[in-house]
Parts: structure tokens; C-alpha cells; sequence
């Protein structure tokens, strides 16, 4: 799924293309993919387009009168001249918001990377486990699986720890991590060539879908853990001391 280094960079290279051109048509090529019904897509047509920006994993694209087209590309969605999502999971959508209407966007947390997500970090309490705290984006927008798992093996934390029970060191390890590594996938995603369903484009993370491979910081083999509908990739040494972390399907075979 293209996170926020990947949308970021798209609105960029979107914005010298589109902004002070006019909407010439709108066309839904799927029913399921429109989210709203008021406004129409047809009041988009024959607008100016204003601005091209981001927010979270969302692409928003803002025209005059403070219409504001909104598209998530799903698991693995691309932007030309359609929204079109790979896959069989169906997660793309696109939205027509009206001005003052923030749709989807007002459920968002902070911008991972900013300083309200580091405030976050240092007061959090909360005992689910850190990859799904982080991944969940009404504590922090723009973080997905990819990113996530590289992050946590930056910082040397367990995917299962839980962010209540982080001390200072850890957290601020957290912080660091997320803005080192979003930074850098920033800048080798905007000179990167190619469209987001680009086949390089899942040899971008260092932990994230390299199971068997040499961990990055010490170089042993990368583990994984199995969900029902995703993995979670980490180093049993540098993240969880040596300890294999067990799913329910590995937890049956041990039994």
C-alpha cells in the first residue's frame, strides 16, 4: 500500500501538472469506488484546480469554490488518468467534499513525523501492541505495514511491545526512527521513476517483505510473524531479544 513518503512524493510531481488546469470531466468507472453522494462529481467539472497536497495516505486534490477531491489508493492503487487498484482486497476510494467537510480526514491523527506525534509518543499509555498502534491511523496518519516494520527494527523494539510500557530512551528511539526513516523514503521516492504499481516499488523497505534476509543492523536472518491477512517482519535480535514471536497458526503447531 503506498504510504505517506509515496503519496507525498505523487501529490509533488501531481501539483506543476494539474494546479490552474480546468476539471474537463469526471467519469466513475466503479460505482463502489465513489464514497460520497453530496456533492455530486459533476460539480468538480469545469473547475480550477487550486492545490494538490497530502494528508496521511490521502491524496487531496483541492479546485476553486473549496471543492476538494479526495483518493486513497487502497493496497496497491495508482494515479494517471484513473484511480485503479490491484489486488483483491478493495480498499482504494475517492470522495467529492464539500468546503468545511473534512470526510475521512477529520478521524486522522497527527502527521507521523510532526511534534504532535512525538507528544503523543511521550504521554502514550495504551497496551496494544506497538505495530498496530502505529499502523492505526487515527493515532498517526500516513504509517502502514512497509514502514512500520522498518521503523520498529530501527529503534530495536518488539513489534508485540505496547506503548505503555516504553521508558524514555525507548520512546525517544520511537520518534527518532519514524522521522529517519519517513525521510529518507521521501527522497529516494521523489527520484524514483516509474508509477506507484511500479514492481520496484516493493524493493523500497529494509525489513518489510526481506523474511530470510540479513537484518540491517546486525545481519541476522529476518523473522516473521503470520496474520491472517499480512505478516509482520523483524530481527529476534535486535528487536526481541532472541525470542521467535508466535501467531495463533504457530502457536497451534507448538502446542
Amino acid at each position: 500500500m503506498p504510504e505517506l513518503p509515496e503519496v507525498q512524493a505523487l501529490a509533488e510531481r501531481l501539483a506543476p501538472v494539474l494546479v490552474g488546469d480546468r476539471v474537463e470531466r469526471v467519469v466513475a468507472l466503479s460505482f463502489s469506488g465513489l464514497k460520497t453522494v453530496a456533492p455530486r462529481p459533476e460539480e468538480l467539472v469545469a473547475k480550477t484546480v487550486a492545490r494538490v497536497g497530502r494528508r496521511g495516505k490521502f491524496l487531496v486534490i483541492e479546485v476553486e469554490d473549496g471543492l476538494r477531491l479526495l483518493v486513497h489508493l487502497g493496497l496497491s492503487g495508482g494515479v494517471a488518468l484513473l484511480v485503479r487498484e490491484h489486488g483483491r482486497e478493495r480498499k482504494a476510494g475517492w470522495w467529492v467534499l464539500a468546503p468545511g467537510d473534512d470526510g475521512p480526514l477529520a478521524a486522522l491523527g497527527p502527521e507521523a513525523g510532526s511534534q504532535a506525534f512525538a507528544e503523543l509518543v511521550m504521554r502514550a499509555a495504551g497496551k496494544e501492541r506497538l505495530h498496530t498502534w502505529l499502523r492505526d491511523q487515527r493515532v498517526v496518519a500516513g504509517l502502514g505495514r512497509g514502514h512500520t516494520d522498518d521503523v520498529l527494527n530501527r529503534a530495536g523494539l518488539s513489534p508485540f511491545a505496547t506503548p505503555g510500557r516504553l521508558d524514555a530512551g525507548e520512546r525517544d528511539r520511537l520518534v527518532s526512527s519514524v522521522r529517519e526513516v519517513l525521510a529518507e523514503a521521501l527522497a529516494r521516492e521523489r527520484r524514483r521513476t516509474g508509477g506507484l504499481s511500479a514492481a520496484s516499488l516493493g524493493d523500497r523497505f529494509a525489513v518489510h517483505n526481506r523474511k530470510g534476509e540479513p537484518c540491517p543492523r546486525c545481519g541476522t536472518p529476518i523473522a516473521s510473524v503470520s496474520f491472517s491477512t499480512y505478516e509482520i517482519d523483524y530481527c529476534s535480535r535486535c528487536q526481541t531479544g532472541g525470542r521467535v514471536l508466535a501467531d495463533r497458526r504457530l502457536s497451534r503447531l507448538l502446542r
